[in-house]
C-alpha cells in the first residue's frame, strides 16, 4: 500500500516478520530513472559505514550489531565497529568487523563494543576529532544504537560533518531498558529488563512470604515508570511508584496495605520506580504509618544485564537491518522506530521533537486488580 504524502515523499507499509514497515523515501522523477535504478545507485555511494553503542548499556545492542554488520556486508557495504560511544570515535578507537566477527553474540547482553558517556563529544572541539576518525575510516554513515542523548550527539555529528562540507548519514536505533524515547513505542532492552526484575522479585517473595513481611523493591525508571508499572503488575504488587503519577502516601501505599489486611494478606509488595521516591525513606514512612518492618531491595544494574529475550533479539535484528537498509537508500538522518506495532523510519530531527504519552490505563489495571485484594 502507498500513500503520497507530500510532493516529494512517498510512505509504504510492508509486512517484516512481526512488524508492519513503515518506509519513507524520495520520489524517483524522470521517465529515464526507476525506483530499482535509483537505489542501486544509491547503494553505490555508501561504501563503508560505523556502528556504535552509548550511553547504558541494554540487553539486544549485540543482537542489533550482529543485525548491522550482517545486513552491510550482504549489501557490499564495509563495516567498522567503533569501541567506548562516542569516545572511542573522537580518540580513533576502532575495530574492523565482518560476518564471522559478529558471530555467537545474539545470546549475548551488555556489548561487544562496550559502551560509554562522553562529555568531551558534546564540544564542537570533541566533534571534529570524530569526524577526523569519520575521515580517515572514509566512514559515509555512522549507526548509533542508544537513547535520545546518542541521537542528538549523532544528529550534531551530522550537522557538524555538513558545515566541513563531508556527507555523513546517521541512523539511530532506540535501545534502553526504561523504554523512554518519545518516537519509539518500544525500545530494545526493556521485555529483558522486565523479566530479570520479575524473577528477582518472585525469588524475593518467596522469603517475604515466609517472614509475613513487606517488602519495598526500587527498579530502574528515573523520568519514566513503564518499568516499574510492567513488573508491578505482572508480579501482582500491592503498590506500584511511578514519577508519572503524584504519590499520595495514605492513597497509594497504606490503605492499600491495610485493605490487603483485610483481605488475610500477611506479605506485601511495593515496587517504586527510582524517579519515584527514595526507597528507604519510604521503607521508613511504611514502619511509622502502618507498624511492620518492611525490607528494602535496590536492583539495580542487574537489570541491565543477562541474555536477551526472544522480542528483544528479534526487534534489534529486525532495527539493525533496516537502518542499513535506510543508509543504503540514502534516506538520510533518521531514527528506526516502533510505532504502533510496526518499524518507522523517521527523520532523526523530527523524532528528537516526539513525546509519548504514558498510558494510565495499565495503572487503572494494577489499581482493578489490588484494591479489593492487595495484590500479590
Amino acid at each position: 500500500m502507498e500513500k503520497i504524502l507530500t510532493g516529494n515523499m512517498k510512505k509504504r507499509i510492508v509486512g517484516v516478520g512481526g512488524f508492519r514497515d513503515t518506509i519513507l523515501f524520495p520520489l524517483v522523477r524522470g521517465p529515464a530513472l526507476t525506483n530499482s535504478i535509483w537505489r542501486k545507485h544509491m547503494e553505490q555511494q555508501v561504501k563503508r559505514i560505523g556502528v556504535l553503542p552509548s550511553g547504558g548499556d541494554a540487553p539486544g545492542m549485540n543482537a542489533a550489531i550482529r543485525a548491522v554488520v550482517r545486513s552491510a556486508v550482504g549489501r557490499g557495504i564495509g563495516c567498522v565497529g567503533i569501541r567506548r560511544g562516542w569516545n572511542g570515535l573522537i580518540g580513533s578507537d576502532f575495530v574492523p568487523m565482518d560476518t564471522s566477527s559478529v558471530s555467537h553474540i545474539i545470546e549475548k547482553g551488555g556489548t561487544l563494543l562496550y559502551t560509554a558517556r562522553s562529555e568531551e563529544f558534546r564540544t564542537i572541539a570533541g566533534q571534529d576529532k570524530a569526524l577526523a576518525t569519520c575521515k580517515l575510516l572514509g566512514l559515509d554513515a555512522i549507526v548509533a544504537i542508544g537513547g535520545d542523548g546518542t541521537f542528538r550527539g549523532a544528529l550534531d555529528l551530522s550537522r557538524r560533518a555538513a558545515e566541513t562540507g563531508y556527507h555523513l548519514q546517521v541512523a539511530g536505533i532506540p535501545a534502553t531498558i526504561d523504554n523512554d524515547i518519545g518516537c519509539s513505542h518500544y525500545t530494545i532492552g526493556f521485555d529483558t529488563a522486565c523479566n530479570t526484575a520479575i524473577e528477582c522479585i518472585d525469588k524475593l517473595r518467596d522469603t517475604m512470604q515466609s517472614h509475613e513481611r513487606c517488602s519495598v523493591v526500587e527498579v530502574m525508571g528515573r523520568h519514566a515508570g513503564y518499568l516499574a508499572l510492567s513488573v508491578g503488575i505482572s508480579v501482582g504488587a500491592t503498590a506500584v511508584l511511578i514519577p508519572e503519577r503524584k504519590l499520595e502516601f495514605e492513597r497509594d501505599i497504606v490503605e492499600k496495605i491495610r485493605r490487603a489486611r483485610l483481605a488475610g494478606t500477611t506479605h506485601y509488595m511495593v515496587v517504586v520506580a527510582e524517579g519515584a521516591g527514595n526507597a528507604m525513606e519510604i521503607s521508613h514512612q511504611i514502619h511509622e504509618a502502618v507498624g511492620i518492618d518492611p525490607r528494602v531491595t535496590v536492583l539495580g544494574h542487574i537489570q541491565r544485564g543477562g541474555s536477551p529475550s526472544a522480542k528483544d533479539r528479534e526487534t534489534a535484528s529486525q532495527m539493525g537491518y533496516r537502518a542499513v537498509r535506510a543508509i543504503a537508500e540514502n534516506f538520510g538522518n533518521c531514527v528506526i522506530a516502533t510505532q504502533e506495532g510496526r518499524l518507522a523510519v523517521l527523520n532523526m530531527e523530527d523524532a528528537l521533537k516526539m513525546t509519548k504519552e504514558f498510558g494510565m490505563e495499565r495503572y487503572q489495571i494494577l489499581e482493578a486488580l489490588t484494591n479489593n485484594w492487595g495484590g500479590i
